[in-house]
């Protein structure tokens, strides 16, 4: 709360004030009686909340209903407020800084309400006076000196700008407030026609206000409007014109009451600019930038383009050289772009961080838009030398949209330059992109995609399918890889190559490779449990970004312990960029998913680094061929000399991952041909079309159960004839796995036979038997064709 008494000696400092500075109409106790009143309105108005201008707004209004309108009053008045107020009624404690604003907008509030009363006070009394002018010659003599001594006391005293003029325009008279205003002395106002102070731009509709006030349409108006001083500056008005008329209602004269608003004005420019404008270039920004672009929709242009500018490595000259750097780079393309844009009448902006943005209004091709992206273009490039440091040298990717403007709008527009910016940096950067729409139909699907990842996990749309590995000495089902596929409920079957690459973009790779993972280890222990002794290894792909998280080595060996597979029933499958990244180092959870027990290796061998002297420094079991290499295997007459060197290839890979003790399976295998030359070769295991295309998990317990059967002792059928003695004890299990592990112990009794099913499809030919050896799983004679 404020200080009671310090709104006493408050008010007792105004009046004290006021009388210094001529006629007070009250007596001083009186005067400092109504002050204090006034002092605390005020007071609560400062301190109350919300806070509100409007009381100082009646206050100032109020003294001028009590005529206190000498010319120095208001003057003293803001002066003892600006000084004395928040001294003597702020709180103790309170920091008079805080009040500072307030103290200002009340003191603008006092000012505009003590103005404005006098104004309609004046007007009022104007409007009456100057009926009497003309009346005079119907009134006495004394009544016409006294109806002209007030008019003259009010005329002159104003504080705003008064001024009369006849209906042509020649000003008749003026008071001393609005000459100051303009720059002029009273006698030189009164030989001006207003229309020599008007602003070009404002003088047709100076012209038909005043016609429309002689058309009887209006007796007066308001509006803000800007004249020219003597020294030909700009005077921004608040002005209010009255028509007068005489007792027979034809106009006789004007009124014009001025209102000097140029400051204020000016801070709306200023803080409009402000908006506008980027603070670190002075470049529109992109408020102004959109302004301007929805303004080219609605002026009827034919034609648009947009470049949108980024510029490449931007975050690597901050990162290294420090923010202040990057500013003043930021500075210096800036005016390179404004620069070579300005001849042609385009507009620059600064759309936030190192992106810019050029608009081409009224754009008559390609062809122009493209000249002036390859202008900006060529102006970046320049070397830019800042304080002490080398030249930087930087270029920027831009990319286009230029078409019609019928059909489209600014958003998208400007989606298509976003999106051709992204093909500009993903093509090389450093160049310009034109928007493609079928590239950008392609976009969007990929965008739509990348959304739907998430929900679709969800909702359990995303499936696995299991591709056999067989071991090339026997033909024996060694491994199956296990493979994700999307059922999308609108798409259909959606083909890996489409969203892993999304997913692993998104980082979605990592949710989806945690289930892809769970799934394969669950189905995989699933298997082996049900068929003691097959041993067989779920092979997954772990990506990249899978790799390199937190907590992985964490992740697996808990999978493996939730689903019961044993680790060296799980192999898990990195690219060589997975396994070695650009830093030259191993991923730092290689050697603790090793320790787990788990097989590692490296998928695509001969397409990443192809860096042979690292293989002995990573923990790594097992080396998988790129499709390339075998896809050029031929024999007979199709060898040439590309396939004896493919072939060459891989019998070196083969010896050198046996010199390693690690293992060699090859992808892609699709004919007899590449088995056998495989199998020659000394290669362990393969996997491909020949063997078998990925299929889903009950098509490969079909195949076990199948082979389970054929391993363990019938009785004879009670319906068939049997020709053929009760067959032997099944052969131990084959220990000609690249994947060795130990038989359970304790094996789960086998399952009964499965319902009859459609016939599998022998392949051209049969694997080379295996003396005192049965295989486990024959694919050569059993393939799977889901």
């Amino acid at each position: 709360m404020f200080s009671g008494e310090g709104a006493r000696r408050y008010a007792h400092i105004w009046a004290r004030a006021g009388a210094a500075v001529g006629y007070v109409p009250m007596s001083p106790a009186d005067t400092e009686r109504m002050l204090h009143n006034h002092t605390l309105v005020l007071a609560e108005a400062l301190l109350g909340e919300p806070f509100t201008v409007q009381p100082a707004h009646a206050v100032g209004r109020a003294l001028v209903e009590a005529h206190f309108t000498a010319p120095e009053f208001l003057d003293q008045t803001l002066l003892t407020f600006g000084r004395d107020f928040v001294v003597h009624l702020a709180p103790d404690g309170l920091a008079h800084g805080k009040l500072a604003d307030r103290v200002v907008a009340l003191e603008a509030a006092l000012a505009a309400g003590y103005a404005r009363a006098l104004r309609d006070r004046t007007f009022a009394q104007q409007e009456r006076i100057g009926r009497a002018v003309w009346d005079a010659r119907n009134q006495i003599e004394q009544a016409l000196r006294a109806s002209e001594a007030r008019f003259r006391a009010v005329f002159a005293g104003a504080a705003i700008g008064i001024g009369i003029g006849d209906m042509e325009g020649r000003i008749l008279d003026v008071n001393q407030a609005f000459a100051d205003m303009l720059g002029y002395t009273v006698d030189e106002m009164r030989e001006i026609n207003v229309a020599e102070l008007f602003y070009p731009d404002d003088a047709p509709g100076m012209w038909e206000m005043y016609g429309e006030m002689l058309d009887g349409k209006r007796d007066g108006a308001r509006l803000e409007k800007r004249y020219y001083r003597k020294d030909r500056s700009i005077l921004w008005t608040d002005l209010a014109v009255s028509l007068i008329r005489d007792d027979d209602g034809h106009p006789r004269f004007t009124v014009a009451m001025v209102e000097d608003i140029t400051d204020r004005y000016e801070l709306q420019e200023r803080l409009r600019f402000q908006a506008l404008h980027d603070p670190l270039t002075g470049l529109p920004n992109r408020t102004l930038f959109f302004e301007r672009l929805a303004a080219v929709f609605d002026g009827g242009a034919s034609r648009v383009g947009v470049c949108f500018l980024d510029l490449d490595g931007f975050k690597a000259v901050n990162d290294s050289l420090g923010h202040y750097v990057g500013d003043e780079l930021l500075v210096v393309v800036a005016k390179r772009l404004a620069a070579c844009v300005s001849a042609r009448g385009h507009l620059v902006a600064r759309m936030g961080g190192d992106e810019f943005v050029i608009l081409v209004e009224d754009s008559t091709g390609t062809e122009a838009a493209i000249a002036v992206a390859e202008a900006a273009l060529a102006a970046v490039a320049e070397p830019v030398r800042i304080d002490s440091h080398q030249p930087l040298s930087v270029t920027a990717s831009v990319g286009i949209v230029e078409r019609s403007v019928a059909g489209t709008s600014p958003t998208d527009v400007m989606k298509a330059a976003d999106t051709t910016l992204y093909w500009a940096k993903a093509d090389g950067r450093g160049r310009w992109s034109m928007f493609d729409p079928v590239r950008g139909a392609h976009q969007l699907a990929r965008a739509a995609l990348a959304a739907a990842l998430p929900g679709a996990l969800d909702r359990g749309e995303f499936t696995l399918e299991y591709q056999p590995i067989v071991a090339l000495d026997g033909g024996g089902l060694r491994a199956v890889e296990a493979l994700v596929r999307w059922r999308h409920p609108e798409l259909g079957m959606v083909p890996p190559d489409r969203f892993i690459g999304l997913a692993e973009e998104t980082g979605m790779i990592v949710r989806l490779g945690r289930w892809v993972l769970e799934t394969a280890c669950a189905q995989g222990a699933a298997w082996n449990a049900s068929f003691p002794g097959a041993e067989l290894v779920v092979s997954v792909n772990l990506a990249v970004r899978q790799a390199n998280a937190p907590g992985i080595v964490e992740e697996v060996a808990g999978v493996l312990a939730r689903t019961g597979l044993p680790p060296d029933l799980l192999q898990l499958e990195l690219t060589e960029s997975a396994v070695m990244p650009t830093a030259g180092e191993p991923v730092r959870s290689l050697r603790g998913l090793a320790a787990t027990g788990v097989r590692i290796a490296i998928d695509d061998f001969g397409t990443g680094y192809s860096n042979l002297a690292y293989l002995r420094r990573l923990p790594i079991h097992s080396l998988k061929l790129a499709g390339p290499f075998i896809e050029g295997l031929r024999s007979g007459d199709l060898i040439d000399s590309a396939s004896v060197a493919d072939e060459r290839i891989v019998d070196a890979l083969v010896r050198l991952a046996h010199a390693l003790g690690l293992t060699v399976t090859a992808e892609a295998v699709e004919t007899v041909e590449q088995a056998d030359l495989l199998r020659g070769l000394g290669c362990d295991t393969a996997q491909g079309l020949h063997f078998g295309r990925p299929t889903q998990a009950e098509n490969i317990t079909a195949v076990l159960r199948r082979s389970w059967v054929a391993a363990v002792p019938r009785p004879p059928s009670t319906h068939l004839p049997v020709a053929t003695p009760t067959p032997p004890p099944p052969a131990p299990f084959p220990r000609t796995s690249p994947f060795p592990r130990t038989v359970p112990t304790a094996p789960l009794p086998p399952t009964a036979p499965p319902p009859p099913t459609a016939p599998i499809a022998p392949t051209a030919r049969t694997a080379p038997s295996i003396k005192g050896k049965r295989p486990w799983i024959d694919l050569q004679t059993t393939t799977i064709r889901p």
